[in-house]
């Protein structure tokens, strides 16, 4: 892997931990269950993109 692309995939990893957190906080917070489960299926869909960016290394 070169050095641009572990920095691409490195970014990527960041960007993920972000959105994970952002939808966990929302999910925390909403009183809609609806829309609160739909953001804890956001949180899970980045969890596991999260680990396939990390698979990458």
């Amino acid at each position: 892997m070169t050095s641009k692309e572990l920095l691409y995939v490195e970014d990527a990893l960041g960007h993920e931990v972000f959105m994970k957190s952002c939808s966990m906080k929302t999910a925390n917070q909403l009183t809609d269950v609806n829309l609160s489960n739909y953001m804890k299926d956001l949180e899970k869909e980045h969890t596991e993109l999260f680990n396939k960016f990390l698979n990458l290394l």
